[in-house]
């Protein structure tokens, strides 16, 4: 049996020689994903890295700059690549086939945590989560699906979604528009066509830009139509911008009204209520944080445009409701959403937090 082609093309060269061993999986409720260890020699505790939405396991591994598998690697870590179906390497942001982040939550997730745990056997394993990736982790926190973790890392977001005014605006107000008429907002215009039903969203992103590319516009200015930003524009090396069309993928509007529910309780909450096989998901995470067993860091970027104070705000009701919970928060100054693993200087300005993190544990 011939090994399994990685979701994300990866290369030992680009690891200073660690053995890339992809993994087959499959949720038990049939849907087939991204799982890849990238092995060093230390025999050292394991990290899975679980990427955001339209994005992949990718932006943990840039071949470009330093990136956070070659932070972990050297620090004498072992990293684990998740690509969810939310990611852009996988088919299921086309509309094939739907799935709502419960499904994240119930399937993708602990799944993945409990086939790590048993090839790690007694080593420990920490997570490092973005964006809906860290929404979803901390509903299966919250339902108690992934105990005994020795730390996890969630960046941007996680049990408190708070949107950018202007982007809670557009989200809130168009979000049934947007369903009604595309069942995902590529980032690429020229997979979309210069004349196509996407045109009027480009337009809108272009606005006011001051960057020639459609796909920066895009990312930068609009988020997709949301108005939000994604980075801090400076921060990304030249080589970065010019692939963002590689890094991420159309955004499936079918998601739009359960970020919006959980946006609107600013809190994560459950979508499937009528459904008996999401039973073990709280109908909302943050009520149910008294089951988070894990000590946890919150990071975000003082610039962030997207998801603004929404760690800070979880630290402050974490700390308030569960004092027992170990929870801190950490603010990168200059830093937005995406380019705190994106960006050319992340490796000195945000990963060394994040290892002295996963050190101490």
């Amino acid at each position: 049996m011939t090994s399994p082609t990685p979701v994300v093309p990866l290369t030992a060269a680009r690891f200073g020689g660690a053995v890339i061993e992809p993994v087959p999986f499959t949720t038990s409720d049939g849907v087939e994903l991204g799982l890849c260890r990238i092995g060093g020699h230390s025999g050292g505790p394991a990290v899975l890295l679980i990427h955001g939405l339209t994005v992949s396991s990718e932006m943990f591994a840039l071949s470009e700059t330093r990136n956070l598998v070659d932070s972990l690697l050297d620090a004498g870590y072992e990293p684990w690549l998740l690509d969810w179906r939310g990611s852009r390497a996988l088919p299921y942001n086309e509309g094939r086939v739907r799935y709502t982040f419960d499904d994240v939550a119930l399937y993708d997730i602990p799944e993945a945590v409990s086939y790590v745990r048993g090839r790690i056997g007694d080593r420990k394993l920490f997570v490092v989560s973005h964006c809906v990736g860290a929404m979803s982790l901390g509903m299966s926190m919250a339902a108690g699906l992934v105990p005994g973790l020795a730390g996890v890392v969630a960046h941007s977001v996680f049990l408190t979604p708070k949107l950018e005014p202007k982007a809670r605006l557009r989200v809130h107000l168009g979000c049934e528009l947007l369903r009604s008429r595309f069942t995902r907002i590529p980032v690429d215009i020229r997979q979309a066509g210069l004349r196509s039903r996407y045109t009027p969203i480009f337009a809108l992103a272009s606005l006011r830009a001051d960057c020639p590319d459609p796909t920066c516009q895009m990312l930068h200015n609009s988020a997709w139509g949301t108005g939000a930003s994604l980075f801090e524009h400076e921060k990304l090396a030249k080589r970065t911008h010019d692939r963002l069309a590689e890094l991420f993928g159309p955004m499936p509007t079918w998601t739009l009204p359960h970020l919006r529910r959980s946006e609107l309780a600013h809190a994560v909450v459950r979508w499937n209520t009528r459904d008996h096989r999401y039973d073990r998901l709280p109908e909302n995470a943050l009520d149910s944080a008294d089951r988070i067993d894990t000590p946890i860091l919150l990071l975000s970027g003082s610039e962030n445009k997207l998801w603004r104070d929404s760690n800070r705000l979880c630290h402050e009701i974490l700390a308030r409701r569960q004092p027992r919970l170990d929870v801190r928060y950490t603010e990168i100054p200059g830093y937005g959403h995406m380019d705190a693993f994106l960006g050319r200087g992340a490796a000195l300005d945000v990963f060394g937090r994040i290892i002295d993190f996963l050190d101490e544990h």
